[in-house]
């Protein structure tokens, strides 16, 4: 079934790409400037969307031309360095000759358009966070930008959730992460705040992206699309309680034909994570024990990412590219946990101590082939992507916990060791054709499928005796196989105040999960289908609003899956649930816009078979263990608010304000605790000021508040946070930064899970209060030129300027 399912999808695409390129017409449009240095101007042609098709370069007389153009409407736009100085609408029914363009030189020389993008802005339903712009995130790793995002929570577990909603899909450069929680915290970590551009944040994605995940967060690397050779240099160092050092270099070479990129990034990072933990066991509402923990976690990263590749510009129609990254991270965490054991009566029944030392290294290499076809001038284009992405993992974890009973004497040691391996492969292959008719008509379809092989090979020793036994209740094998075929199809119309988008996309889905160790398989196959909408309407030049909806489905992680036990301490260890369940969401969102500038968004969401993250008191050998794994909740209903509210309060001090008011309540039976629209109305405020002072001198002061919230069985405590930073640019294009961040180490959650049989209160202490400075330098030639789309979910952006 599944190849007649392909074989189908593949037909479609060819029929539609063949119909759609004999629908071109081989127009010509050109024209004359008036001005002496017309070598140095640039003639962009932008379609009536404002997207970017091509760029001309006047010859000595200031001629033009643009050739194998469709009859329509475009834009004309001049630049001169990187600055606009004359835009026109253009009609085009046949070959078109322009009159004379006269520019008036003086006006050229001395109009100077500055373009900075704030810190947040919203772009086709995407709330965008510009961190390049951001002194604050100076000298932070991916992640600390995340914990810092307006509507972001990160919970002890480094669980994320956006706006209330968990169970996120978090992309790099448009590629699926396949990892959650700490495996993929740990990954983010070892990203430098300098080679991200912007985080896009996309609540209510449409049939064009993956139908996975309640949202989607995607992480944008930067990539230099100058003309010329250009590159950076940046390096930061940073105190906390510990040191933290990032490095990164880039350079990019492009003239007509060729555009070659490459860049490295080094990083090497101390943190801690302070855990504090008050547990207590019941049973039948009865006290049982008690466990009192204080859990300290020192890890260092040394982290290398490398990419290079190349884009070809085999002609005004095809474009082929490849890149080839790598990554590679060792983290080597210590952990000292102490535990005093209390009785039913709060008496003091023993103590143990457990300390650990692994040796981690995770390493993903990735490769990608592209090609887009430019069908013709009005924006058509058929775009395909090849990639190959691996992920490889190895641990050597040691546990050697020692007991004591009330006098002090010391039992016997229990010294565990672990030798722990993965490996995941991803194979994906994907075909997006946009077609853009006449009339203000457009079509977007695609294919896409992908194939998981991961392996994860789990072994426990037992090495109390002095010769290490394997253990067989904590050894497993696992192996885990996805194959996702889906197909999509949009249709887009613009009239002059109105427009909409329909969407439909349809995935089929094979799972097989194969616990080696106890013969143990799980298969699951099944097609759905995720419908979209989007209607928006301009209600004046000013005012506009916006309503769409989607489906979506979050899929467990082959980790999540995985039934292996991954040992934390004597009391907890993480386990995966092979019978877990997939949830869907129903998302709508309604919003208003003001000048394109503020704007709010009311949502509702429903989700079913929740996937929640749990824990759950159980008796092993004897013991009361804590087991952390995920389970379906019957339901989770979510309602909110979200309000962005940019402010220029003087010429020199202007702020980026956002607020997000949400209620959230989910229903379900987990452990034996059975809640009913268990929730809380709760919100999350960020304002982030920026100050002009001259002479290249800028500053920057950041807060945000997080107020309690409810999320299922989790009662989590207010935080908040207060950030500064400065910086001062250089003529020679470069830029000395300071930050402070976390200036009164608030920034650290506190909470209380609550379950029938047990309840636990945590509180985390994180290396969040860091000093840091920073130096970039930029050199080359500094020229504009065209954008260029890189991987198969990516949309071509107007360029800045």
């Amino acid at each position: 079934m599944t190849r007649i399912f392909l074989a189908i999808l593949l037909w479609m695409v060819a029929f539609f790409t063949n119909m759609f390129a004999q629908s071109v017409q081989n127009y010509s449009l050109s024209g004359t400037i008036d001005y002496d240095n017309n070598n140095q101007v640039e003639i962009n042609l932008f379609n009536t969307e404002n997207k970017w098709l091509k760029t001309e370069v006047a010859d000595q007389n200031g001629k033009f031309s643009f050739n194998d153009l469709a009859s329509g409407s475009y834009n004309l736009k001049i630049n001169k360095n990187g600055t606009e100085v004359y835009k026109s609408e253009v009609a085009i029914s046949g070959n078109t000759t322009l009159p004379a363009i006269s520019l008036d030189e003086k006006t050229i020389e001395t109009v100077t358009i500055t373009k900075t993008k704030p810190y947040i802005e919203r772009q086709d339903g995407k709330m965008i966070l510009n961190v390049e712009n951001s002194i604050a995130a100076t000298g932070n790793s991916a992640f600390e930008v995340l914990e810092k995002a307006p509507g972001v929570k990160i919970d002890s577990n480094d669980n994320i959730t956006l706006r209330g909603k968990g169970n996120l899909l978090v992309q790099i450069d448009g590629k699926n992460t396949p990892m959650n929680g700490t495996d993929l915290a740990n990954y983010l970590r070892g990203i430098a705040s300098s080679t991200v551009e912007k985080v896009e944040f996309i609540t209510n994605p449409s049939s064009k992206y993956d139908a996975s995940g309640t949202s989607i967060i995607n992480i944008r690397l930067k990539k230099d699309q100058r003309k010329g050779t250009n590159g950076s240099l940046s390096t930061s160092l940073g105190t906390g309680k510990y040191v933290k050092n990032n490095n990164s270099f880039s350079i990019n070479h492009r003239n007509k034909k060729v555009n070659l990129f490459a860049s490295y990034s080094f990083a090497y990072r101390e943190f801690y994570n302070k855990l504090l933990l008050d547990r207590s066991f019941y049973d039948n509402g009865v006290l049982q024990k008690v466990y009192v923990q204080d859990n300290f976690l020192k890890m260092n990263f040394r982290n290398h990412i490398a990419k290079a590749g190349m884009d070809y510009y085999a002609n005004d129609k095809n474009i082929l590219g490849f890149s080839v990254g790598f990554v590679s991270n060792r983290f080597d965490p210590t952990s000292n946990n102490d535990t005093q054991v209390l009785n039913q009566n709060y008496q003091p029944s023993g103590t143990f101590n457990t300390k650990s030392n692994n040796r981690d290294h995770w390493k993903n290499a990735s490769l990608n082939f592209n090609h887009k076809y430019k069908i013709d001038s009005l924006g058509s284009e058929l775009t395909t992507d090849l990639d190959y992405i691996n992920y490889a993992n190895t641990s050597l974890q040691n546990f050697n916990t020692r007991h004591f009973d009330t006098a002090g004497n010391e039992g016997k040691p229990y010294l565990l060791k672990g030798d722990l391996g993965g490996n995941l492969n991803i194979y994906s292959l994907k075909t997006d054709l946009t077609k853009v008719f006449k009339k203000n008509w457009k079509l977007e379809t695609g294919i896409k499928t992908s194939f998981v092989k991961a392996d994860n090979d789990l072994q426990f020793f037992d090495s109390s005796s002095g010769i290490p036994v394997i253990d067989t209740t904590k050894t497993n094998h696992f192996i885990y196989e996805e194959n996702i075929n889906a197909v999509y199809g949009n249709v887009i119309k613009n009239w002059e105040k109105f427009k909409v988008n329909f969407g439909l996309r349809m995935e089929n889905t094979n799972v097989t999960g194969n616990q080696l160790t106890t013969s143990q398989i799980n298969r699951k196959n099944y097609t759905q289908l995720f419908p979209s909408a989007v209607f928006s309407y301009d209600l004046d030049d000013k005012n506009s609003i916006e309503l769409n909806f989607s489906r979506r489905i979050t899929r467990p992680t082959y980790k999540q899956l995985n039934p292996f036990k991954f040992y934390l301490d004597p009391t907890t260890y993480q386990a995966g649930n092979p019978d877990l369940n997939p949830q869907t969401t129903m998302n709508y969102e309604f919003t208003y816009s003001l000048s394109n500038k503020y704007f709010a968004t009311l949502s509702y969401s429903k989700t079913l078979n929740n996937i929640t993250d749990i824990l759950k008191p159980i008796v092993e050998k004897g013991n009361i263990v804590v087991v952390q794994a995920n389970e379906n909740l019957s339901s989770a209903t979510y309602y909110g608010l979200n309000v962005v509210a940019p402010v220029k309060v003087t010429r020199w001090w202007e702020m980026n304000n956002s607020a997000n008011f949400y209620y959230g309540s989910y229903t379900g039976n987990i452990s034996d605790t059975y809640i009913k629209n268990q929730g809380n109305f709760t919100f999350d405020l960020n304002s982030i000021s920026s100050f002009k002072i001259g002479n290249g001198f800028s500053a920057e002061l950041t807060g945000n508040y997080k107020a309690k919230e409810v999320y299922a069985y989790m009662f989590l405590k207010p935080m908040w946070s207060v950030n500064i930073g400065a910086q001062k640019k250089f003529k020679n294009n470069s830029t000395l930064r300071f930050t402070f961040n976390d200036i009164f180490l608030t920034s650290n959650p506190e909470a209380r899970n609550i379950y029938s049989s047990y309840i636990e209160n945590f509180t985390v202490r994180r290396d969040t209060r860091v000093v840091t400075l920073s130096y970039t330098y930029n050199f080359g030639s500094g020229k504009s030129g065209q954008p260029r789309k890189t991987g198969g979910a990516d949309d071509l952006k107007q360029r800045a300027g």
